[in-house]
């Protein structure tokens, strides 16, 4: 059996600081001059400017882990959005917290940034599950610790002692809690896995496994690519738009109306003379928030950070900006 640690209070720590943070810009739609949003798309809005306004910031030596203040009011609960300051790992002539395994990083460093991650969270007892993560929609439930990570992009469960983790350098990271049932799932969203509804199958997997009710979840969505940066081509909309009424609402140009043309016919240019397609912006964090909606989490309930991070490489991991060389963040969240 797994030995679990009571909820450790931050007074307790000599070294701990803890602050309320807001975001680093407030993101609006944009839309057409003279397109009026609807009453569902003002709600909408208006209650993530509410969500986003105060996150914590738990400050331990050098590393600074982001929170949600409704995740820490539960005292079962363990989680944490982790960013780059920290750590022991050599990032240039820089120390980082690179929680993932990489080429340029040692085995050793990751693991004791993993055990200083865990221990400034208060989740040294926990057992630390992450998952090899393939850009899909597999979803896993664990009753027990597996002896080997397993392949997928998403995992939940009920029982006390296990930290489930989701690794990112762009992609987003979700965490959900059902405070009555006591269950919580991580979930990794790329443009894949937002594409096939990962988010919504997890929470379809709570409510089989664990009679969770979706309006009564709590979900944060933590730092990500923003669609101020996140450019994909046109077939990848194509798909998008294919499969949600919304997603024109996602991407830049077609809440602009500035829509790029992804199929060449239409432009009555001769074979071989045609423009390369344009690349337009994707906003994955408003994707998936949509789908937490579209799934029945009510919207109070959901919590977004603004924090983009291709824009804040001060502070978190891009691999879209930094290649190979990125590092890799963690967002965890467990039962003690």
């Amino acid at each position: 059996m797994i030995k679990t640690s009571p909820a450790l209070p931050h007074s307790a720590h000599s070294d701990y600081t803890v602050r309320a943070v807001g975001p680093t810009k407030t993101l609006k739609p944009k839309r057409k001059v003279g397109k009026r949003p609807n009453a569902e798309q003002r709600l909408l809005s208006d209650t993530c400017r509410r969500s986003n306004s105060r996150w914590l910031e738990l400050k331990v030596q050098d590393m600074r882990i982001l929170q949600v203040p409704a995740f820490s009011k539960l005292p079962w609960l363990v989680h944490g959005f982790s960013t780059k300051p920290g750590g022991v790992s050599n990032q240039n002539v820089e120390k980082v917290l690179n929680l993932g395994f990489t080429e340029w990083d040692t085995r050793e460093n990751v693991l004791e940034n993993r055990r200083h991650f865990q221990s400034a969270i208060g989740a040294s007892d926990l057992k630390l599950i992450s998952l090899k993560q393939i850009h899909s929609d597999v979803i896993h439930l664990f009753d027990a610790a597996p002896a080997e990570p397993c392949q997928g992009d998403a995992s939940a469960t009920n029982r006390p002692g296990f930290l489930l983790a989701v690794q990112t350098a762009d992609c987003v990271p979700l965490l959900l809690v059902d405070p009555k049932k006591r269950a919580v799932a991580a979930v990794h969203a790329g443009w894949r896995g937002t594409l096939q509804r990962i988010v919504v199958k997890a929470i379809g997997k709570m409510q089989m496994q664990f009679k969770t009710r979706p309006a009564g979840l709590l979900a944060a969505i933590g730092p990500a690519i923003g669609g101020c940066c996140y450019e994909v081509g046109t077939e990848v909309a194509t798909q998008f738009q294919s499969q949600f009424a919304a997603a024109p609402d996602w991407f830049d140009e077609f809440r602009t109306g500035d829509e790029p043309n992804p199929i060449q016919w239409l432009n009555m240019m001769p074979p071989g003379h045609q423009p390369p397609p344009q690349n337009v912006l994707l906003d994955l964090r408003k994707a998936n928030r949509a789908q937490l909606v579209e799934a029945g989490v009510r919207i109070p309930n959901i919590f977004v950070s603004d924090l983009c991070t291709a824009c804040r490489r001060d502070l978190l991991f891009s691999y879209r900006k930094e290649g190979v060389l990125s590092g890799r963040l963690m967002s965890v969240i467990g039962v003690r």
